[in-house]
């Protein structure tokens, strides 16, 4: 395909079976958003430590990191439809627990410590069904859509779940406004019932056979685990999304930038944690059209030098139109990076590893969301909130001049 190609915008959605996974997508990211903006808000408030907000992501990041290797394995090799329906169903258990850990009429009152470790062990739940349900979802997608759309569905999926991602922590503070914290929750078990039903209406896809002899689980991971490190491009790209989102997230901590430094309470928290999707979705709208994949490594390289910059400029911002202008930056600037890194990961990996890849993709770049949220909150507590953010900009920076010596060959790599 060359840039002047007439492309059908819309060619993917016209495919039912991705029209119902966007849709899911979409819903499930902002549902556990919600729920993750209200309960951070809430544990805020109940503790005024940033290391309690902290703790939310490292309760999810450890059960992941432990089996999403294991859910990789599985995708390639089981029905990924029904590995995400029991994961569903495992998440919408967690978040009943939720619900009634803050009932005094159905656990008849927990004390404050009591209430705390039930709720990080009920995020371990989830983190737990996500080592299963993001394998086998990433490893799905490619099966939705012919090859020659896989460009183009990368752009729409991530649309649609940066929309969720805009949505979620939009409404996520007016909900808590209006109907309380409970009530919110209950809406979230809601979603989540739906996000099941949507699942259900994907046709199943048969699993693919390899014509390689049958492996142990351990020398199946290690296959997954090759096949990143000896290609170049795979690895760089899981590499820049790491560090970036590893040093230079400050979604966590937002809760105290919103409540300490400017003071614009439970509202004001969902428009800063709207404001990177926001950003997102309307560079996800040009991309549609303009697709960032030619020059795509210098795109990605400039992406992610944009995101480092925005980073520092908000730590140091008092003034909360600027903070959402550039968390908005934030935001357009890592819609690029993942649109690229999406195309990458459907392009190179072959059908029987897309789900071991999609783990070791998992584990270096989604948990990194997770234990990006714990280092945040403790650099926060260690330094300060605005030094914690202006260190992981700038450490973001230095990482990525150094990607950028270590695979300058990778400028002449053409996606199409």
């Amino acid at each position: 395909m060359t840039p002047d190609t007439k492309v059908d915008t819309y060619a993917s959605l016209r495919i039912p079976d991705f029209r119902y996974f966007v849709m899911n997508s979409f819903l499930i990211t902002a549902t556990l958003l919600i729920q993750e903006v209200v309960l951070g808000y809430e544990l805020y408030k109940i503790t005024h430590d940033p290391l309690s907000l902290g703790l939310v992501g490292l309760a999810e990041a450890l059960p992941f990191i432990a089996l999403s290797l294991f859910g990789g394995h599985l995708a390639d090799r089981r029905d990924k439809k029904r590995i995400l329906q029991w994961s569903l169903l495992v998440i919408t258990l967690g978040s009943v627990i939720l619900y009634a850990v803050f009932q005094p009429s159905i656990l008849g009152g927990l004390s404050q410590t009591a209430q705390l470790a039930t709720i990080y062990g009920v995020l371990m739940l989830i983190g737990t069904a996500k080592g299963f349900y993001s394998p086998a979802s990433s490893s799905l997608k490619p099966f939705l859509v012919p090859r020659e759309l896989y460009t183009n569905s990368a752009t729409w999926s991530s649309s649609f779940w940066q929309t969720g991602a805009i949505v979620g922590p939009g409404i996520a503070g007016f909900l808590y406004s209006g109907l309380g914290f409970d009530n919110t929750l209950l809406v979230v078990i809601g979603l989540l019932v739906l996000c099941f039903l949507l699942i259900t209406l994907v046709s199943r896809k048969p699993v693919p056979v390899s014509n390689e002899p049958v492996q142990g689980f351990r020398e199946s991971l290690k296959e997954g685990f090759r096949f990143v490190f000896r290609t170049q491009i795979v690895l760089y790209a899981i590499s820049l999304d790491l560090f970036s989102v590893l040093f230079g997230g400050v979604v966590a901590i937002l809760p105290i930038f919103a409540e300490d430094i400017l003071k614009v309470g439970a509202e004001g928290l969902g428009f800063l944690r709207a404001s990177p999707s926001i950003g997102a979705v309307l560079t996800l709208a040009i991309m549609t059209r303009f697709p960032p994949i030619h020059n795509a490594w210098r795109n990605m390289l400039l992406a992610v030098a944009g995101f480092g910059v925005a980073t520092i400029i908000f730590a140091l911002s008092t003034n909360f139109y600027l903070s959402l202008v550039m968390l908005g930056l934030t935001g357009a600037f890592d819609s690029v990076s993942v649109i690229i890194r999406q195309t990458i990961m459907q392009i190179f990996p072959p059908d029987h590893l897309r789900g071991r890849v999609a783990a070791v993709n998992g584990i270096f770049v989604s948990s990194s969301n997770e234990i990006g949220a714990f280092e945040s909150g403790v650099m926060a507590r260690l330094f300060g909130t605005v030094p914690s953010v202006l260190i992981g900009g700038a450490f973001t920076l230095v990482a990525l001049v150094y990607i950028y010596i270590k695979s300058k060959a990778l400028l002449a790599v053409k996606l199409v």
